[in-house]
């Protein structure tokens, strides 16, 4: 088999793992994240974070910064301790609403 031809075959496997960890990454917000983060359509409260959809849409956030970001505690992000396999899963999530545009 080629190159080209093995990453064909191994295609379907890399979205079907990339999808599988967008959805943990959405469970691991809607359990820890949500109580903060103004939803879709709710009116932004000033103690509130910004919608997911705010955040991926500013200008240099890829994924080398949203890594970069979770990597550190922030105040008051340092209540919700995520494990490296959450945050790489929340990346994951939140590099999809940026592809998807949401």
């Amino acid at each position: 088999m080629t190159l080209s031809a093995a990453s064909l075959a191994l295609a379907p496997v890399s979205a079907r793992a990339d999808t599988a960890a967008v959805k943990r990454g959405e469970r691991v917000v809607n359990e820890w994240c949500r109580d903060c983060h103004v939803r879709e359509g709710e009116t932004l409260d000033p103690d509130m974070a910004p919608p997911y959809s705010d955040i991926v849409a500013v200008e240099g956030r890829d994924r080398a910064w949203f890594e970069a970001f979770l990597k550190d505690d922030h105040f008051p992000m340092t209540t919700f301790r995520l494990f490296d396999h959450e945050k790489a899963d929340v990346v994951e999530w939140l590099m999809d609403m940026q592809r998807r545009g949401k």
